[in-house]
C-alpha cells in the first residue's frame, strides 16, 4: 500500500460513507444525508470530521452497539417557538436535521425558534447546521456537549467537552459568515489528525494532570481516554491570554445543551458505564434559527453584513501579512479548490477505507492507493 497522500473525488468518497453506513444498518435516506455532512466537513479542509470519522466515530459505534443505525427522532415537547427532543441514542445528524426543518418553518412563522436535542450522539461539524439556516436567508446558531476534554481554568481534570459554539449568517457575497470552531485551543479530531500524520502537537494544546504541556499526538489519545490528560480552554492555560473565557463559553454551551433538555452533563458524557464498558454518550445539542426579516428585511441585512466583512479584510494588515480573512471566507476558499482536487487521504486514513470496504464488500469501489 502507497504511504503518500492520494486525493479522491468528494463524490466518490461521499457515495462510499452513504454505502458503508447503509451496510451497518442505517436507513439509505438518512446515510446520503449523514454523508453529505461528513463530505461538507472534508470539503471545507476540516478533516478532523470528514471521513475520517466515518469508522471510529459511527460505523464502529454502531457495531458496538453504542448508537442506534434507525434514529427515532421523538418531539418530547413541541410549541410555537420552542421543541424538545429526544434522539434515543440513534444518530445526532439525524436528529438534527429534524430539528432544524421545524425551527426554520417556525422561525419563518415567528422571527424565531429554538430546539435543544437529548440522548443524542456525534452530530459532525456544528457548522453544517447553521449553514442549513443560511440557505433559507436566516441565521443560524449551534452548540453541542461532547465527552469530557477540556480542563477548567486552574484545573487539570478533563470535565467540559469541546463544546463548539457556531453562528453562521446570510452576506451579499459569495460565501456566507461562518464561526464553527470549538471552545479549546484545539479539539480530540485535531490530535487525531496530528497522531495520523505522526506530527507532535504545538506545546500548550493539552496539559497532564502536574499541568505541564504534552505534545505527543498518540500518546495524547491515550492519557484522553484515561482522563490523565485535558486539553486547554481557548485563551490557553491560566488567566494571562484569556483562558477564562473559554472555559467559560465552553459552560455556557454545557448548560443550553443539558440544562434546557434536562440531560447528561460533564462526565456523565464519558460513554463508559461504572464497570467501564461502552455505552450511549447521551450528548445534548441546541439549535437557535433567526429571520432577518422580523428585524429589517433579509436583503438589508445581507448588504450590512458584508459591508462588515469588507471593511474587517481591508482594514491596516500586520507586517508581512497578505491579507486578513473574515470567518468561513478560508473554509469557502479550500471548498473551491477540493471540489477540483479531490479529497486528501492520508495512509492510516487509507486503512480504514479499505478495511470498511472489505467489511461490507463494497467491492465497486476502487481506490489508487490501494
Amino acid at each position: 500500500m502507497s504511504a503518500t497522500v492520494h486525493h479522491v473525488p468528494a463524490a466518490v468518497l461521499k457515495s462510499f460513507m452513504a454505502d458503508a453506513l447503509s451496510a451497518a444498518g442505517v436507513p439509505a435516506a438518512d446515510a446520503e444525508f449523514c454523508s453529505d455532512v461528513l463530505i461538507a466537513a472534508d470539503l471545507r479542509g476540516i478533516d478532523s470530521h470528514g471521513i475520517s470519522r466515518l469508522k471510529p466515530i459511527y460505523v464502529d459505534r454502531i457495531r458496538d452497539g453504542v448508537v442506534n443505525p434507525v434514529t427515532d427522532v421523538e418531539f418530547v415537547r413541541r410549541g410555537p417557538t420552542s421543541a424538545v427532543i429526544d434522539a434515543h441514542d440513534g444518530l445526532g445528524m439525524v436528529a438534527s436535521r429534524e430539528a432544524m426543518n421545524y425551527l426554520i418553518t417556525q422561525a419563518r412563522q415567528f422571527g424565531m425558534a429554538m430546539a435543544v436535542i437529548r440522548n443524542s450522539s456525534h452530530y459532525g461539524i456544528a457548522g453544517y447546521y447553521p449553514l442549513m439556516a443560511v440557505e433559507q436567508g436566516l441565521i443560524g446558531i449551534s452548540g453541542t456537549n461532547a465527552r469530557p476534554s477540556i480542563a477548567p481554568t486552574f484545573g487539570v481534570e478533563n470535565m467540559l467537552g469541546t463544546n463548539p459554539l457556531t453562528f453562521a449568517m446570510p452576506t451579499d457575497e459569495a460565501f456566507p459568515f461562518l464561526l464553527d470552531c470549538a471552545t479549546s485551543v484545539s479539539q480530540r479530531g485535531k490530535i487525531e489528525v496530528y497522531d495520523r500524520i505522526g506530527k507532535p502537537l504545538p506545546p500548550g494544546w493539552v496539559i497532564d494532570p502536574q499541568g505541564n504541556t504534552m505534545t505527543d499526538a498518540h500518546e495524547v489519545l491515550e492519557a484522553l481516554v484515561r482522563g490523565q490528560a485535558a486539553l486547554t480552554p481557548l485563551g490557553g492555560i491560566g488567566e494571562e491570554l484569556g483562558g477564562y473565557k473559554g472555559y467559560g463559553y465552553a459552560t455556557v454551551v454545557e448548560i443550553l445543551c443539558a440544562a434546557l433538555q434536562q440531560g447528561a452533563f460533564l462526565q456523565a458524557l464519558y460513554g463508559r458505564s461504572r464497570d467501564g464498558g461502552k455505552q450511549p454518550y447521551h450528548l445534548g445539542h441546541f439549535f437557535i434559527v433567526i429571520d432577518p426579516q422580523a428585524f429589517c428585511g433579509l436583503e438589508e441585512f445581507r448588504h450590512t453584513a458584508g459591508e462588515i466583512l469588507r471593511a474587517l479584510r481591508n482594514s491596516a494588515k500586520a507586517p508581512g501579512c497578505r491579507r486578513i480573512y473574515t470567518a468561513g471566507e478560508k473554509e469557502y476558499l479550500t471548498m473551491t479548490e477540493r471540489s477540483q482536487t479531490g479529497i486528501p487521504i492520508n495512509a492510516s486514513l487509507q486503512q480504514d477505507i479499505i478495511a470498511l470496504k472489505h467489511l461490507y464488500r463494497l467491492e465497486r469501489y476502487h481506490f489508487d492507493f490501494e
